[in-house]
């Protein structure tokens, strides 16, 4: 049964590596960082940025196609929120922002990572599960004050389990970080990703050499 399981991840995470290696990609190198744009057959679009120095990813968003107005908005997946409009015209609105709770992603190359600001409470006061069934996680604090449900993308492309022995979190400097290690199937997809990205050879914004794969 085990191996049934195992063959099917396997085909998932296949099936996933396929639509990327069909994505139409560019390239640019800039700021110190690499930046890939891919293009799916379905329209939709995945943009992200690599450290040139440490190869982690800082930023993957996507975007897709609006019933209305052409592209919709970027959505981040990785990488830090963008600012709310209405915080950036409104000061007392940034104020009182600037003690909620931020959530965010930013991945180490062995981890998953997630990152809540702003929660001052102690560690023992956190319970962080994996909701196998609804292939989630879940932060609850037993005060009551801090709620959050968030999925693991990656591991819903490429169908994989979520696994409770590979989550961990801590807590310091007013901030909660959680970490999931990443399995296997993971590792080596993002290696052989970040070997064919490095195949696009982009100079700087306004002369960039794009290849498409």
């Amino acid at each position: 049964m085990f191996q049934e399981v195992s063959f099917f991840c396997n085909m998932a995470v296949q099936s996933w590596s396929d639509l990327l290696k069909a994505s139409t990609k560019t390239a640019l190198i800039h700021n110190g960082k690499r930046k890939v744009h891919y293009l799916f057959t379905d329209g939709k679009e995945m943009a992200e940025e690599y450290d040139l120095t440490t190869d982690e990813l800082t930023v993957r968003k996507w975007r897709s196609k609006s019933t209305l107005k052409g592209q919709g908005p970027w959505e981040i997946e990785v990488g830090e929120p963008v600012p709310s409009t209405v915080a950036c015209l409104e000061s007392d609105v940034i104020k009182e922002n600037c003690s909620n709770p931020v959530f965010m992603r930013k991945d180490t190359k062995t981890s998953f990572l997630w990152r809540v600001r702003n929660l001052p409470y102690p560690k023992e006061v956190y319970n962080i599960s994996v909701e196998p069934d609804q292939r989630c996680c879940i932060i609850r604090t037993n005060n009551k004050k801090y709620y959050k449900k968030f999925n693991v993308p990656d591991l819903d492309r490429s169908q994989l389990p979520l696994d409770s022995s590979a989550l961990n979190f801590t807590h310091a400097n007013n901030t909660l970080i959680v970490s999931y290690k990443k399995p296997k199937e993971i590792l080596t997809l993002e290696h052989e990703l970040l070997r064919e990205v490095k195949k696009l050879k982009g100079t700087n914004e306004g002369d960039v050499d794009c290849k498409t794969q």
